[in-house]
């Protein structure tokens, strides 16, 4: 575990270790964010106000160790149902930071939100967030063959989603 770890939402003043983040090589890999990330991308993306998107971030000592956005839906048919998005820091892997993102997210969208559905997408060879996700109660509901080019191949991606009870 990462000592003194807590999630809150994001600041402004997160944004460069945000970004920081989603430019390793291997988060870039695990995740739809492309190679050179701007701080300018960030910012449009994190500093507009919207209030179906919720961004989350793990911090110990002032430190971000990891990222978590969920976008709400906004169709009225789709208000119930949310995505997230996921990124840990190689630094912290296997540290309790994606584990302590996930439960703010879920807490957040079946308890305050009103969300009965939470989705996610996540690349058939990633092994360890297939098992984190299962653990917090994700259920694979199918795949999606060829879904995102990945250093130049098409790459497969299981889709996952857990039910509020």
């Amino acid at each position: 575990m990462v000592a003194n770890m807590k999630v809150r939402h994001s600041e402004p003043a997160d944004i460069p270790a945000i970004r920081a983040i989603y430019a390793e090589p291997t988060v870039q890999a695990s995740t739809l964010q492309l190679p050179y990330p701007s701080l300018e991308l960030w910012e449009n993306r994190l500093l507009t106000p919207n209030l179906n998107f919720h961004s989350l971030v793990a911090v110990a000592d002032e430190r971000v160790f990891g990222h978590l956005g969920i976008h709400i839906f906004e169709s009225p048919r789709r208000r119930h149902a949310a995505n997230i998005g996921l990124g840990v820091s190689e630094s912290a892997r296997r540290r309790g930071v994606a584990s302590a993102l996930v439960d703010a997210a879920i807490d957040l969208c079946e308890k305050w939100a009103g969300i009965r559905r939470i989705e996610l997408e996540t690349y058939t060879d990633n092994e360890p967030a297939i098992a984190l996700f299962k653990r917090k109660g994700f259920l694979v509901e199918g795949a999606a063959r060829g879904y995102a080019l990945r250093d130049g191949c098409y790459v497969d991606a299981l889709l996952m989603a857990r039910h509020a009870a």
